[in-house]
């Protein structure tokens, strides 16, 4: 461990050790004016500039834990009532105030996708207790029929007693849409109505909001359009599903709130997310040449690599840098847990292919009571654990796999928002490092268009094979006719797909080539 590069904040219970990195002698020398225009670049946000200027957005996700920095009365009084507004839904569900016509509400059902889900998920599984939680948690985070039946066969009964959030910042995301239009089927056939159990969490005017006032929901949450899906934790889209979930959301605030002002330090050497980014920076060349391995040692902090993929991928990976140049940036993130890791793919890290860097998370605590001894020598699970990580860590050093280690004290959520804070200004601070926007995401809307696309092909698709009811057509005479000959790729899937998801409208005659098989309407 090397001073110079073990960063030691006592009263966040926070420690960062830079020490695996080996930065080259003169690297931050280097990069100190980079960092300071990064630096300021970021008080720049947090004063209100424009910061997503293909939306004409301002960035304000740190406004969330501090209202009164935020650059408008308006803007930190509408946080201030968002947050009181929070309090006082999961005080009224938990003192029995707000529930279902059948009684006291006893589960959760979030309904999102991406940000809406992750965020909730990360912080409800590092900081719940299936003992203390005030409700059970379940989620439709993605559009697949079969995973929406299984969670619903997961609350069964329960559905009766079951509060929904639905959250969509535009309120028209496809996923999430089609689960809210899932979750109020299953409602309507257990003879429920949907309206009595459902809160909406969207932008004002939204699809989703005006959807929510039309059929008389619950209760109405703002998302802003000045924070992005993947920052959005500390707002109502995490708030609401912690607080309802029984977590102490002042602290969560609290904690991130404690990280921002730490990293506001102009002095880089001292500041953990400038070190952060700095190493990002050296580890990957600049150019995201290495991925990014998030190995926490604890179960509970699990999610934390899917939670960060979303965050740093979705916000890193870009084609074009701000003056259009195209460069291809990013850092790919995958991980698992420590020390299941050590019979899943610490072989590959330490002798298959270098092209990582890992960063590990060690919590000090083990558990909230004594340990046992799990050997004659005394030691306890958790002296096994902290022995992996160790061992772990240095094994793969010997072999010039480089790494960094973050610390804290326990999982609590103060330390959880600390490392939500963490990450996001992180990656704001490499962001503006390496030239690129962080605050937007066109290769998301891309792949809307896209599935767009072939969703309008797959309604000309269905409604030819209706013209040729009882006879027979290959994907090739369909995609002709329909004017896509170019995508008979597309074509023949959705036949295929239709043949298999509704064997009593369609059918599909083998030929002697896939291209060659026949569909028909019956």
């Amino acid at each position: 461990m090397n001073k110079d590069f073990y960063l030691s904040f006592e009263k966040a219970q926070f420690w960062a050790d830079f020490s695996f990195v080996d930065f080259p002698e003169d690297f931050l020398t280097s990069m100190s004016q980079p960092m300071a225009d990064s630096i300021f670049h970021m008080s720049e946000l947090e004063d209100g500039s424009i910061a997503n200027p293909d939306e004409n957005r301002m960035v304000g996700h740190y406004w969330l834990r501090n209202s009164k920095l935020a650059p408008t009365q308006e803007i930190s009084e509408s946080i201030d009532k968002t947050i009181t507004q929070v309090k006082g839904i999961s005080e009224r569900v938990h003192n029995g105030y707000l529930v279902s016509p059948q009684g006291p509400f006893t589960d959760l059902l979030i309904i999102g996708i991406g940000g809406s889900a992750l965020g909730p998920q990360f912080v409800g599984k590092a900081l719940g207790h299936p003992n203390k939680d005030k409700l059970n948690i379940h989620f439709f985070d993605n559009t697949d029929p079969d995973g929406m039946d299984l969670t619903l066969s997961e609350l069964g009964e329960s559905i009766k007693t079951t509060l929904v959030l639905v959250i969509s910042k535009s309120g028209g995301t496809p996923e999430t849409r089609n689960g809210m239009h899932e979750a109020e089927n299953a409602f309507s056939h257990s003879g429920l109505d949907f309206s009595k159990h459902a809160i909406a969490v969207t932008g004002k005017g939204s699809k989703l909001h005006h959807y929510s006032l039309e059929k008389n929901w619950l209760e109405f949450l703002p998302m802003w359009d000045w924070v992005g899906g993947r920052t959005s934790e500390t707002a109502a889209v995490g708030l609401l599903p912690a607080a309802i979930q029984g977590i102490d959301i002042d602290g969560l605030l609290q904690g991130a709130n404690e990280m921002d002002q730490l990293t506001r330090n102009p002095n880089f050497r001292q500041n953990p997310a400038a070190m952060l980014a700095l190493a990002w920076y050296q580890l990957t060349n600049g150019i995201g040449s290495k991925d990014m391995v998030i190995l926490p040692y604890k179960d509970r902090l699990e999610l934390f690599a899917k939670y960060l993929q979303q965050l740093i991928m979705e916000s890193l990976g870009k084609e074009k840098d701000l003056a259009g140049n195209i460069v291809h940036q990013g850092i790919s993130v995958y991980g698992n847990k420590g020390s299941t890791d050590q019979h899943a793919y610490v072989q590959q890290l330490r002798e298959g292919v270098p092209n990582f860097f890992a960063t590990f998370i060690e919590v000090l605590k083990y558990r909230d009571t004594s340990s046992m001894e799990v050997d004659e020598e005394g030691m306890s699970s958790g002296d096994y654990l902290h022995g992996f990580f160790l061992g772990t860590r240095d094994a793969l050093y010997e072999k010039g796999r480089k790494s960094i280690t973050l610390t804290i004290t326990e999982i609590t959520p103060a330390s959880v928002g600390r490392l939500i804070a963490l990450f996001e200004r992180a990656v704001g601070l490499y962001a503006s490092i390496i030239g690129i926007n962080a605050y937007h995401q066109p290769g998301v809307e891309a792949g809307k268009k896209a599935a767009s696309a072939i969703l309008e092909v797959r309604k000309k698709v269905v409604l030819q094979l209706k013209k040729h009811k009882g006879s027979a057509c290959t994907a090739t005479q369909i995609a002709g006719e329909i004017g896509k000959h170019e995508k008979i790729g597309w074509v023949y899937k959705i036949l295929e797909s239709l043949v298999i998801n509704h064997p009593d409208i369609f059918e599909r005659k083998k030929g002697e080539s896939p291209l060659e098989d026949l569909f028909l309407h019956y």
